[in-house]
């Protein structure tokens, strides 16, 4: 069992919860074993957590607050927790994005990760990060949130034929990915375009890019390399950026026949 006293609370978010988790429940005379047994979990779980070898779910913190009374004190802890399980480069941009009123994204590779399925997230985490691909596919899962939220970001995705094509995670995986997408036609603030392999040569040559926009701040344009990611403000950038994305959108398909080809792709190359 851990020791309190070998907490460090300022360390970092996850101290900060473990530390909070281990006193409140001392506080409320129980155990870990009876804790887990009042919110549906082992005792175990509740020591790995609180040595900080496991990362809290949000749905873990909202039964904390219910059993321990503790007016969503971890439901709002957790957030923190889970974004600072994101790579140190990119939680920047992840603050930034969670501010956005409107998000335009160019992905050549795969889906965008507000849009991955928790299945299809592991498989791409997966592979270079196994030892915190719980922590990692947690976080971008809670990255998503913003897309619930009671006024949304408008989300505009083009999506290079070759995500549709490129088999992550096997087929059952792909298959459940395309028919996310699917399922979100009729967002009224989401849409996505596919650029097919026929337009050839294109603006996004270069990579994946996002732009982000807000009310009352400058516009920003986001890519990123192996190890790091770049955001800048720059005004030349910004228009050359948005140019491009236009000419993006112009030469993909249009949402419709986008929804049709990804319907095609997910029946003939992954279907049952």
């Amino acid at each position: 069992m851990v020791n309190i006293r070998a907490l460090d609370p300022s360390a970092s978010p996850l101290e900060y919860y473990a530390y909070e988790l281990c006193r409140l429940r001392e506080a409320a005379g129980l155990k870990q074993q009876q804790l887990g047994d009042i919110i549906y979990c082992s005792g175990s779980l509740i020591g790995m957590i609180e040595n900080t070898k496991r990362v809290p779910t949000r749905e873990f913190s909202e039964r904390l607050d219910a059993a321990l009374g503790t007016d969503g004190h971890f439901s709002r802890l957790v957030g923190l927790v889970l974004r600072s399980q994101l790579p140190h480069w990119f939680q920047a941009y992840a603050e930034m994005e969670a501010r956005a009123t409107f998000i335009s994204t160019f992905q050549c590779q795969l889906v965008y990760g507000l849009l991955q399925t928790e299945a299809y997230a592991r498989a791409v985490l997966g592979i270079e990060n196994p030892d915190t691909l719980d922590a990692g596919v947690a976080a971008r899962m809670d990255r998503q949130r913003i897309l619930a939220r009671e006024s949304p970001p408008v989300l505009w995705v083009v999506l290079d034929e070759a995500a549709l094509l490129r088999e992550i995670g096997g087929r059952k995986v792909m298959r459940d990915q395309l028919a996310h997408l699917l399922s979100l036609r009729d967002r009224p603030w989401l849409e996505v375009q596919v650029l097919p392999f026929k337009v050839g040569q294109h603006t996004g040559m270069m990579g994946s890019f996002n732009l982000l926009r807000f009310d009352g701040d400058p516009d920003l344009h986001y890519s990123e390399s192996y190890d790091c990611g770049h955001m800048t403000a720059n005004p030349q950038v910004i228009k050359e950026r948005s140019v491009g994305y236009a000419r993006l959108q112009a030469e993909a398909l249009s949402p419709r026949a986008s929804a049709e080809l990804i319907a095609r792709v997910m029946e003939e190359r992954y279907g049952k």
